[in-house]
């Protein structure tokens, strides 16, 4: 499928937050190390695409939260933290083995329910004065209560939370007609997400934005996965550029970034 919409074209927005946990294998990490160790990590690690906000230093565990580009997928993010840290470790004169298991979340501003609640009341919130044109946009909605955005994409190395709040914008902000012309918005989405490995649980479409909440791949990146819909949608609906070159991506899940700087 020709791309009408690539990566050096586009402008994000984006609040994409992911926290990092993992365990020694059967000793005990060594105590927090000092701020040169972790000066030469965030060196490492900004490279990557990751800013580290916090962390929380255990015998048993590391916990760190960082915020992400829209390019770094979940799989990359655990690799490279993991992978940095073991070798700072080495580096330090205190190599120390992990165990394979490891956790990687999606954290927000809001909670799950939140977002959730938040794309689903769009239509009734914004309601058009046209009661037929309102139900239009209501048929081109999905609340699949059958995907649980609480529950992690699991793995042989370990468990992961994936959950973006997606929203595109029509160009020119033109009132768009979803649905009218066999172009059903809703079986477009579903298919998108049947073929690179999506679920979406909530979806609501608006005269000129369309907001998604879904559990993304986790080997695919925010911008893989905004680029996905912005292309896929675009063919579906007539092969055109319906989107304007940016999107906004955020991450949410079970607790907030404020929960997480309060635990520390």
């Amino acid at each position: 499928m020709y791309s009408l919409y690539k990566p050096n074209n586009l402008c994000p927005v984006h609040k994409l937050r992911y926290g990092w946990t993992g365990w020694a294998s059967q000793e005990s990490f060594p105590p927090l190390p000092p701020r040169p160790f972790f000066d030469e990590l965030n060196h490492r690690w900004n490279d990557d695409g990751l800013e580290l906000l916090e962390k929380k230093w255990e015998q048993n565990y590391i916990s760190f939260t960082f915020n992400a580009i829209p390019t770094v997928s979940p799989v990359f993010l655990a690799g490279r933290v993991k992978g940095r840290l073991q070798y700072a470790f080495r580096s330090a004169g205190t190599p120390v083995k992990f165990s394979r298991k490891l956790a990687v979340r999606s954290i927000g501003s809001n909670t799950r329910e939140v977002v959730e609640s938040y794309i689903r009341k769009q239509v009734e919130r914004d309601r058009p004065a046209d009661p037929r044109y309102e139900e239009m946009l209501k048929s081109q909605s999905i609340n699949d209560s059958s995907v649980d955005l609480s529950r992690p994409t699991e793995t042989d190395s370990g468990r992961y939370w994936y959950n973006l709040h997606l929203v595109l914008v029509v160009q020119g902000r033109y009132r768009m007609g979803w649905g009218r012309g066999g172009k059903d918005l809703v079986a477009a989405c579903r298919e998108l997400g049947k073929q690179n490995g999506y679920r979406i649980a909530v979806l609501s479409a608006m005269p000129e934005h369309l907001h998604v909440a879904l559990r993304g791949n986790i080997e695919k990146s925010p911008e893989d996965i905004a680029l996905s819909f912005q292309n896929y949608l675009a063919e579906s609906m007539g092969r055109y550029r319906i989107w304007q070159d940016n999107y906004y991506v955020g991450t949410f899940g079970e607790y907030t970034i404020g929960a997480v700087r309060s635990d520390r």
